[in-house]
């Protein structure tokens, strides 16, 4: 089962994160930010991933070092759990729509950290998440999964909306790229490295 635990602690967070490629979709998740729990919620459910992450962190200064550093870990554990990449499908594109929303992800597993965010209209805020934060989880994803990922708002005008659709997404998106593909032998790279 390709798996992984992590755990890192720094004056910032104290992040305890055990991430399942191959899961059911099963997730416990506690990061003191309600909003992001319910994204990492989501993208667990429609990935069929299995999460279990709790975070301590210093909320009373903001929650961007919260988010940050989940994204961190996040790419962390995907990168390990996923190993040598053999027979994986390696890209994929999945469109998302959440009532008027509607985002596209777009990914390659490719060893190379990139990340394109056009997200474009969202207001600052959802409750009390500070919606800019999103691409700062993402960035923070790629750069340790080293995964070239691509998220492209189509259009939406519910903050909410626009998000969950881009989280469902991603979730979708990671799973097909990190799938199994039998008829793939070795690795998914005419350089025979990822």
């Amino acid at each position: 089962m390709r798996k992984y635990t992590l755990n890192r602690t720094t004056t910032e967070t104290a992040i305890d994160l055990d991430f399942t490629i191959d899961g059911t979709g099963h997730s416990q998740v506690d990061t003191g930010v309600g909003f992001l729990d319910h994204m990492l919620t989501l993208m667990t459910k429609h990935g069929l991933f299995d999460l279990q992450v709790s975070c301590v962190g210093d909320l009373e200064v903001d929650q961007h070092h919260s988010v940050e550093d989940i994204g961190i870990v996040m790419g962390q554990a995907f990168h390990q759990a996923l190993g040598n990449k053999e027979g994986i499908t390696r890209y994929a594109t999945v469109t998302s729509p959440m009532d008027e929303a509607l985002a596209t992800i777009s990914l390659d597993i490719s060893g190379r950290p990139y990340l394109v965010y056009h997200v474009e209209g969202l207001k600052d805020k959802v409750g009390v998440f500070d919606t800019e934060l999103v691409e700062d989880f993402f960035l923070g994803f790629v750069r340790h999964a080293g995964v070239t990922l691509h998220i492209n708002l189509a259009y939406g005008k519910n903050a909410h909306h626009i998000i969950e659709s881009i989280f469902k997404g991603f979730g979708r998106a990671l799973d097909h790229a990190s799938q199994k593909n039998e008829r793939m032998k070795g690795i998914p790279s005419t350089k025979g490295i990822l």
